[in-house]
């Protein structure tokens, strides 16, 4: 009988460490609206902001860039300074998870929904 009071034991403890799990995965969605990250592209003259959920907040253009001629060019500066942002949020939102998975005894690319 003993035994099965245990396993109750270490059942509430899992119970316990999925709620924690779920509070502090409720908080980094939070969290991850308000971190920015900031891609560019064409060293510099084009960048782009967004959280570290990817939506994008900002679009900073060099006045320099524009010219009828290369509407084109400057069109690709822009998707490339999107691509970045995008590319870092994402980087960003892993590195977030993983110190949350690393705080609750996971391993750190151990991969959490978000």
């Amino acid at each position: 009988m003993l035994k099965g009071l245990g396993g109750m034991a270490d059942m509430a403890k899992m119970m316990k460490a999925a709620q924690d799990m779920q509070t502090k995965m409720a908080q980094l969605q939070e969290d991850l609206k308000s971190i920015k990250v900031t891609g560019e592209s064409g060293a510099g003259l084009v960048k782009a902001t967004a959280t570290a959920k990817g939506e994008l907040t900002a679009l900073d253009i060099d006045p320099s860039i524009f010219n009828a001629k290369d509407k084109e060019v400057v069109e690709d500066l822009i998707l490339a300074a999107i691509k970045d942002a995008q590319a870092k949020a994402e980087a960003r939102a892993r590195d977030e998870m993983g110190r949350i998975a690393e705080s609750m005894g996971l391993p750190r690319d151990m991969n959490l929904p978000l």
